[in-house]
């Protein structure tokens, strides 16, 4: 890779873009048995080739292949791997008002991470680096996985291969590191950790949160499609960056390792709400990134005050233009936002994206292209204003 460019940068992205209708059609087509894997192939390389040179227009330092080959943003990933298989649920995911389609990853035997096919995905973006562009790669976090296998419905699968929870996080470790090994044999030098965990975790309320508080709001049994690991946020915490920092242990210092934060992102819609605090000594004082791609778009993600406790020279990617609305932002507003966030963070520690992808799930958000390319417009324009950089 040519590119000695360093991210994160002042104007930025989460990763995921709106798919074009002819993409979506032809995986409709796909999925009909209409077309072979081959013509699909053709036209997933033909949209990604179109939304790269669009990136690069855009003024963008960071080009990601958009998620184009995905349904979701962090199944795909899991599925990917040796000893998962794709399932279905009684439920989807529950968002402000919707629910998404009832997909999952499931165990079929022990968990591996040779030869994922995520290599020859990034294998395609990677001709189109140059000195002024770095192509990012975007997976779920060790943690997002983990909380996958224990959801309602896969718990007791998970437990029959696994009895042991240290053996089933030591090897969903040795997956990533064996996957981060490869992609950067290829040429990988920035990856992306997508981690909705922390995010859901805040807001005891969520059915996926992965604690138990929520049992002592009633006494009748809606616990029953509640995802449970732990008895505390503190606990449930203590085991998602051990087992992240494991994952990513021994990365070669040159590869730039990131993590982003949000509280669901499915057609517009929200899962959690509840700021950063409560994980804060964990998320930013002790996982071992190099930065934060946070959501910070409205009033669920809480204030700036826990950005106090990002550690060491980390910086953040503040997430303050919504990715979730047709709606442009005021500059301004995002402007005197960021001098908010400095009050917390040095002002050269930070930086500026959307709150989330535009389309983490193949649906996409409820806006339209020419919207989507304007948000990141702004986010650019507000870069070079506050920064005199992008």
């Amino acid at each position: 890779m040519t590119s000695l460019l360093k991210p994160p940068f002042r104007a930025d992205v989460v990763g995921s873009y709106l798919r074009p209708d002819y993409l979506t059609e032809a995986r409709a087509k796909f999925a009909r048995g209409e077309i072979n894997q081959e013509a699909l192939t053709e036209i997933e390389n033909k949209a990604i080739t179109d939304l790269v040179h669009k990136q690069k227009a855009a003024g963008l330092h960071v080009i990601t292949d958009g998620e184009f080959r995905r349904s979701w943003w962090h199944l795909d990933f899991m599925w990917g791997l040796n000893g998962v298989e794709k399932a279905s649920l009684k439920e989807g995911y529950k968002f402000q008002g919707i629910e998404s389609r009832p997909e999952t990853a499931r165990l079929t035997g022990k968990i591996s991470g040779k030869n994922h096919p995520f290599i020859e995905h990034f294998r395609f973006l990677l001709q189109f680096a140059d000195n002024n562009v770095i192509p990012r790669i975007t997976i779920p976090a060790p943690a997002q996985f983990f909380k996958e296998l224990y959801r309602p419905e896969n718990k007791a699968v998970t437990e029959s291969i696994y009895p042991s929870q240290t053996d089933l996080i030591e090897d969903i470790a040795k997956a990533y590191q064996t996957f981060i090994a490869e992609v950067y044999a290829l040429g990988c030098r920035n990856l992306q950790l997508d981690d909705c965990t922390w995010g859901m975790m805040v807001d005891s309320k969520y059915n996926n949160a992965g604690v138990a508080e929520q049992k002592s709001q009633c006494n009748c049994n809606c616990s029953s499609n509640t995802t449970v690991i732990t008895q505390s946020v503190e606990d449930l915490a203590e085991i998602f960056v051990q087992m992240n920092n494991a994952a990513i242990e021994g990365a070669p210092e040159d590869l730039i390792l990131t993590t982003h934060v949000c509280r669901g992102n499915y057609r517009s819609t929200w899962a959690a709400s509840g700021g950063y605090q409560p994980v804060a000594a964990y998320l930013f004082g002790r996982e071992n990134v190099h930065a934060y791609y946070l959501e910070f778009d409205s009033e669920r993600a809480g204030d700036f005050s826990p950005l106090a406790e990002v550690s060491g020279d980390k910086q953040v990617v503040l997430g303050l233009i919504s990715s979730k609305t047709s709606e442009l932002e005021d500059k301004q507003t995002i402007i005197n936002r960021i001098k908010e966030a400095s009050q917390y963070l040095p002002l050269s520690r930070l930086c500026l994206s959307t709150q989330c992808g535009f389309a983490s799930t193949e649906e996409g958000n409820e806006l339209t292209e020419e919207q989507q390319w304007a948000k990141i417009a702004l986010v650019t324009e507000v870069a070079k204003e506050v920064w005199g950089t992008v």
